[in-house]
């Protein structure tokens, strides 16, 4: 590729105009690598080897590079990377990475507003709130994911809570940063999110369940319910009396699983899976993205009749189970 015969801008592999421009090629020339694949246009003025661009994760590594690129094009200097930037440098998630606006947060600036695709926020922030993660100044984790809650709701607040316990900040460091933030818009979802935030959770899609089954008032479900036998041990997603709810993403039986089973040899694991898991009479119920995102109110009608039925057939009470039980945390 042509790229290659250019001085990168960043250790990224980044490229500019001026710098493309001083190197002899033009504008045409540009448009021309462009069109062929050679170059991939990340935001004006930046470009990319498309061979690099390839070998990036979808969801992480492309849009951090486009922050990276983005940084390149920001003319002020007070500022950090914030929200889904931050989020997705921190390896939190985000609600949309492949298509995640960069976000920045600033101490001076005339209100929130967008800026050649870069949103601009005002808010104060404090020196200790900043980290450098993959080279680039950012919110830490904790005010990262009150920054989501106040910019997503709480589905998104609640899997950047969670992903913050779990990486490593503290259920103090949360409140600490909503101390900071005590007069905000969003105050609710912020309180809501630290409220339900749990580190047992390991997916964004095991957050966003999980604020499904608490909106169905049954009781605070718990993460990562482990069960033994004497031979086999199972994790369970979440737990509210004797009734279990997994979330399932298609991804598990996709006929490209990562430990290259065939979806057919999955779904019969994971049936054999739920025989365990009912044996020690305990319902189940399965929670899509589908549940969670298209059709709440159907997803929750369903969950609480299977949630009665498990009642009506086994009450509530797990006294039973305490000899199978793993009290230890599963290890993420």
């Amino acid at each position: 590729m042509l790229m290659r015969l250019l001085p990168a801008v960043t250790g990224q592999g980044l490229i500019t105009r001026s710098a493309a421009i001083e190197a002899g090629y033009d504008d045409r020339d540009l448009r021309r690598l462009v069109r062929a694949g050679s170059w991939v246009r990340l935001r004006r003025g930046v470009y990319v080897d498309g061979d690099r661009w390839a070998e990036l994760d979808p969801y992480r590594g492309q849009p951090l590079l486009r922050v990276h690129a983005a940084r390149l094009v920001i003319q002020c200097t007070d500022y950090v990377f914030s929200h889904d930037s931050a989020a997705i440098a921190h390896r939190m998630g985000a609600p949309d990475p492949v298509h995640a606006q960069t976000h920045i947060t600033r101490r001076k600036v005339h209100g929130d507003a967008d800026r050649a695709g870069i949103k601009h926020h005002l808010a104060p922030y404090t020196d200790h709130q900043v980290t450098v993660v993959d080279g680039l100044p950012v919110l830490d984790l904790a005010r990262t994911g009150l920054d989501m809650a106040r910019e997503h709701g709480l589905v998104a607040g609640t899997a950047c809570c969670d992903a913050a316990l779990r990486l490593g900040a503290s259920r103090g460091d949360l409140h600490a940063a909503r101390e900071r933030m005590w007069c905000w818009p969003e105050s609710k979802v912020m309180d809501a999110a630290i409220a339900i935030a749990d580190p047992g959770a390991e997916s964004w899609l095991e957050s966003a369940g999980r604020v499904l089954v608490t909106g169905l008032n049954i009781g605070r479900p718990e993460t990562q319910f482990g069960l033994f036998d004497g031979r086999r041990t199972v994790w369970c997603d979440l737990r509210v009396g004797r009734h279990i709810f997994e979330v399932d993403g298609r991804g598990k039986y996709s006929p490209a699983d990562p430990d290259g089973k065939d979806a057919a040899q999955v779904l019969w694991e994971e049936k054999k899976r739920q025989d365990f898991i009912t044996g020690f009479k305990l319902g189940v119920s399965r929670i899509t993205a589908h549940d969670c995102y298209v059709d709440q109110r159907a997803a929750q009608r369903r969950l609480l009749r299977e949630y009665a039925d498990t009642c009506a057939r086994f009450g509530t009470d797990i006294g039973d189970l305490a000899a199978y039980r793993v009290r230890a945390r599963r290890p993420l």
